[in-house]
């Protein structure tokens, strides 16, 4: 099936708009709030669905939850639990398609290092060891135990 220009730019357009509004939405959210979904953000855009329009549903979603907690006053660690990286991993698999799978993710590492396997074995060692999946983790984990601290502990 091919694609016209038209539906490829009312595609571009309509995820643009999606985005903005989405980022307009967080926006105004009272701070711990806005701090958290801003972690799970950069999360999510490196581990959540890779199809666009399943992201911009997970990230709508979010803010809405977000906003409603917001509004009943609920705190941030009764959102997200005492581990941010499980609530955003299960928050992840509510989307079908999300992330790639262990032979996508392998056949892209194979992409990206060519016919190089040093860069292949290095990557994919980087990988099993947790290397930047690790660093994400607990850099989401560190902006939640910032956003939930107290407000002259921040």
């Amino acid at each position: 099936m091919t694609t016209t220009l038209a539906e490829f730019t009312t595609k571009i357009i309509g995820d643009k708009r999606r985005w903005r509004a989405y980022q307009a939405r967080t926006r105004q959210l009272p701070e711990p709030y806005r701090k958290t979904i801003k972690a799970l953000e950069r999360y999510l855009l490196r581990f959540g669905p890779a199809d666009a329009d399943q992201a911009a549903t997970a990230f709508e979603d979010l803010a809405t939850r977000f906003e409603q907690a917001a509004a009943a006053g609920t705190p941030v660690r009764e959102i997200v639990g005492d581990n941010p990286v499980d609530f955003a991993k299960a928050y992840v698999r509510q989307y079908a398609d999300a992330g790639l799978s262990a032979p996508q993710r392998e056949r892209l590492i194979a992409e990206i290092a060519g016919d190089n396997p040093a860069v292949f074995d290095a990557f994919l060692l980087d990988y099993a060891r947790g290397g930047w999946v690790a660093r994400e983790r607990q850099r989401l984990t560190k902006a939640v135990d910032r956003a939930d601290a107290p407000a002259g502990h921040r």
